[in-house]
């Protein structure tokens, strides 16, 4: 039997350092947790919390806090897992909407802010290192003279530690400037990742739309898609659940789908319904005897 190709897409996520509000910290408090459901398979609490999550916290969510928003965008990722693992692709489809225009909008605040604090840094760094280069030419000035008096010994000390300042500010103030260049950075590629995430799925539906088609009705695609999953037993359960539950969904009545999932999940066999007892054939009345 031939092997499936890859079942799923991928769902990628980068991480970035949370701050406090309500919907960071809950991510952060429940991330561990949601993400050891899903590597078990199990997506319903998770659909249901981070869905919930999204709901209550996220209209609250400051769109120039680029954590917060980067916080609400690993979520939607979550959510999206869930939907994909329970079979639901077209809900999954729908968060990865939100999390790749959310990741553009994350970008496109954060460069904004980025870029003045940027102008700022620069616009400092000019002048204090043209401020150190007089404080350097003032040193090496004053080693070319004999011997100093004290008042010179007490200006070099004092253009010394000037000078520190200055050293010390412009080092914070390119290491700040590297922190944000970091920032961007990843900021740009999560957006990558999740628009890259989104086509790749809108794709994959695509597919499975044009196979319906194909196989001239959605039992007649599910009973072929059906038999590639069960021989394709190398790929991680969770994959293989979220195709069984796929095909299910497709086709509720499939009796194969339901042992395959049943299979997956460790549940025994259905048991068959009881058939209705046969109802007994009414009595006949017997017939009075005629009395001579």
């Amino acid at each position: 039997m031939a092997k499936a190709q890859a079942l799923l897409p991928s769902l990628l996520a980068l991480s970035l350092p949370l701050f406090g509000q309500n919907l960071p910290e809950k991510f952060k408090d429940n991330r561990a947790a949601w993400e050891e459901n899903l590597a078990k398979g199990v997506s319903a609490p998770v659909r249901k919390a981070t869905e919930a999550v999204l709901a209550q916290d996220g209209p609250a969510v400051n769109p120039s806090d680029y954590n917060a928003m980067h916080a609400m965008v690993a979520v939607m990722s979550l959510a999206a897992r869930s939907c994909v693992l329970e079979g639901a692709w077209e809900d999954a489809v729908a968060h990865l909407q939100k999390a790749a225009r959310t990741a553009a909008d994350n970008v496109a605040a954060a460069e904004g802010t980025f870029g003045r604090i940027r102008r700022q840094h620069d616009e400092n760094l000019k002048t204090w290192r043209a401020e150190a280069a007089k404080l350097d030419q003032r040193l090496a000035d004053m080693d070319t003279l004999g011997g100093l008096t004290s008042d010179q010994i007490k200006t070099r000390t004092q253009i010394r530690a000037q000078l520190d300042e200055y050293r010390n500010a412009i080092a914070s103030s390119e290491r700040s400037l590297r922190e944000i260049d970091t920032l961007t950075e990843q900021l740009r590629k999560e957006q990558e990742v999740y628009a890259a995430s989104l086509a790749e799925w809108q794709g994959f539906l695509a597919k499975e739309k044009a196979d319906v088609a194909r196989k001239g009705s959605v039992e007649a695609y599910v009973a072929d898609k059906l038999e590639q999953v069960k021989g394709d037993d190398a790929k991680p359960v969770p994959e293989r659940l979220a195709y069984a539950r796929r095909l299910l969904q497709l086709d509720p009545e499939n009796a194969g789908c339901r042992r395959l999932l049943n299979g997956l999940l460790g549940k025994d066999e259905d048991p068959p319904a009881p058939k209705p007892k046969a109802k007994a054939a009414p009595r006949k009345k017997r017939k009075a005897r005629a009395r001579g």
